[in-house]
C-alpha cells in the first residue's frame, strides 16, 4: 500500500510539474505580447513597461515568501531570498536569455536604471553590514522605489509623433498582462510544490529540496518572461525586467519585509552572499552602462557561473 501511495504521488507530482511549465510557457508569452502593446499603444518605452509592470509582477513570488517569513520568524529566508534572487536574476536569467539570442539594447536608456539598481544595492550593503533594516529603512526604500517609478514614467514618454497606432490584438493587453503575470506565479508555484512532493516521494533530503528547487522556483517568473523575450527579439523587454526586479527586489520585497517587521540580517551574508551579489552587480551594471551587448559567449559563462554559485552553497 505504501509503494502504491509513493506511485500515485509521483504521478500526480509528474502531472503538477507538466501542468507547472505549460503554465509558465503561456504565462510568459502573455506577458511579454500584450507588455508590447500597451507600450506601443500608451507611448511609453518597453523598457519602462518591462522594468515596473512586468518587473514588479514577476517579484510577487519572491515579496510573498520574504514578508510572509520575516513575520514568521525567519529573516533569514527574506534576506537569503533577496540576494539570491538578484543572483539568479543576473547570471542564471540574462544568462539563458543571451544563450537564446545575444542581448541587444541601448546604453544611453538604461544609464538611470542602471545606477538605481547600484544604489539600491549598495543601500542593502550598508542594512547588511549593520545587521539590520529597521522599519523606517524599510518605509525609506518604499519611497525610493516610487521616486523612481514616477521619474521613469515621465522619461520615458515618448513624443506623440513616434507612437505607431496599433489595431489591439487584444480587446484589454493590460488585463491580460495582470493574466499572464498571475499565470506565470501560479506555474512557478505548481512546478516547485510538484518538485517537492516527488522529491520527496523518491526520498530526496527536504533540505536539499529547499535548497535547490525552491530557491530556483522563485526566479521561475522572471526566467520565462525572458526566454519569451529572447525567443521574441525584444531585448528592452529582458533588460528592463531584470534591472527593474532587481531593483524591486531591494527596494519592495526587501523593504516591505522590514516595514512589516524589523528585518534582522545574519552576519553570515557579510561574510559569503554579500561580495557575490556585488560583485555580480557591478559586472551587470559594466555590461549596461559601457557594453550595450551581452552575447552568447558571456552569456554561456553566466550560466555556468550561477551552476557554481550554486553547488558553493552546499559546501559553504
Amino acid at each position: 500500500m505504501h509503494e502504491l501511495d509513493t506511485y500515485q504521488l509521483t504521478v500526480i507530482a509528474l502531472g503538477a510539474i507538466s501542468f507547472g511549465i505549460y503554465l509558465l510557457i503561456k504565462g510568459g508569452d502573455w506577458t511579454i505580447d500584450n507588455a508590447v502593446v500597451i507600450a506601443e499603444k500608451s507611448g511609453l518605452s518597453k523598457l519602462f513597461i518591462a522594468a515596473t509592470i512586468v518587473a514588479f509582477g514577476t517579484s510577487a513570488p519572491e515579496l510573498f515568501t520574504s514578508v510572509n517569513a520575516n513575520l514568521s520568524g525567519y529573516p533569514g529566508i527574506s534576506v537569503g531570498n533577496v540576494i539570491g534572487s538578484n543572483i539568479a536574476n543576473v547570471l542564471m536569467v540574462i544568462g539563458i536569455s543571451a544563450m537564446i539570442a545575444p542581448i541587444v539594447f541601448s546604453r544611453t536608456q538604461v544609464r538611470v536604471d542602471a545606477l538605481v539598481m547600484l544604489g539600491a544595492t549598495g543601500a542593502m550593503v550598508v542594512a547588511i553590514m549593520s545587521g539590520l533594516l529597521p522599519r523606517w529603512g524599510g518605509f525609506a526604500m518604499v519611497a525610493a522605489i516610487i521616486l523612481y517609478v514616477v521619474y521613469q514614467y515621465k522619461a520615458s514618454k515618448l513624443d506623440i509623433d513616434e507612437v505607431e497606432e496599433h489595431e489591439a490584438g487584444s480587446a484589454h493587453p493590460g488585463v491580460m498582462v495582470v493574466v499572464g503575470i498571475i499565470t506565470l506565479v501560479v506555474g512557478s508555484e505548481l512546478l516547485v510544490q510538484g518538485a517537492v512532493a516527488g522529491g520527496l516521494a523518491l526520498g530526496v533530503p527536504e533540505a536539499v529540496i529547499g535548497m535547490t528547487v525552491i530557491a530556483f522556483g522563485t526566479s521561475l517568473p522572471e526566467l520565462t518572461a525572458c526566454v519569451a523575450a529572447a525567443r521574441k527579439n525584444h531585448s528592452d523587454m529582458i533588460i528592463g525586467g531584470i534591472v527593474g526586479s532587481n531593483i524591486f527586489n531591494i527596494l519592495s520585497v526587501m523593504a516591505f519585509s522590514a516595514v512589516a517587521k524589523p528585518l534582522v540580517i545574519e552576519s553570515r551574508f557579510a561574510s559569503f552572499d554579500m561580495p557575490i551579489v556585488v560583485a555580480v552587480t557591478l559586472l551587470f551594471a559594466v555590461f549596461l552602462l559601457f557594453a550595450g551587448r551581452i552575447g552568447r559567449v558571456v552569456g554561456a559563462l553566466m550560466a555556468v557561473s550561477y551552476l557554481l554559485f550554486t553547488v558553493a552553497q552546499y559546501q559553504y
